[in-house]
């Protein structure tokens, strides 16, 4: 099993950050990757970014590149996702997410978030 508690949503004017965090407990398959998604209201639910706990490798969706980073603290266990230049269509409930086997790195994911909301205001 394995726990995941996201935290860091909020209110953000349009051009603002804000830095989401997810910290990651139980068995941990470190060979798999760690994700965020988001929804917004009426819709499906997307993905944002991934990361592996080993390696550099980090991979986004087109509509965030250049302005949202993901990271990782392997000591503890947490993934960040540090979005800068927030548009009013970033506004969403933002859900991270853990992999346990191999896959789709944008869709396969077995564990998830309880989610936050993330809002961004015009």
């Amino acid at each position: 099993q394995v726990q995941l508690v996201e935290s860091g949503g909020g209110l953000v004017q349009a051009g603002g950050s804000l830095r989401l965090s997810c910290a990651a407990s139980g068995r941990l398959f470190t060979s798999y990757p760690m994700g965020w998604f988001r929804q917004a209201p009426g819709k499906e639910r997307e993905f944002v970014a991934a990361i592996r706990w080993i390696g550099d490798s980090t991979y986004y969706a087109d509509s965030v590149k250049g302005r949202f980073t993901i990271s990782r603290d392997n000591a503890k266990n947490t993934v960040y996702l540090q979005m800068n230049s927030l548009k009013p269509e970033d506004t969403a409930v933002y859900y991270c997410a853990a992999s346990t086997r191999p896959g789709s790195i944008t869709s396969d994911y077995d564990y998830w978030g309880q989610g936050t909301q993330v809002t961004v205001s015009s």
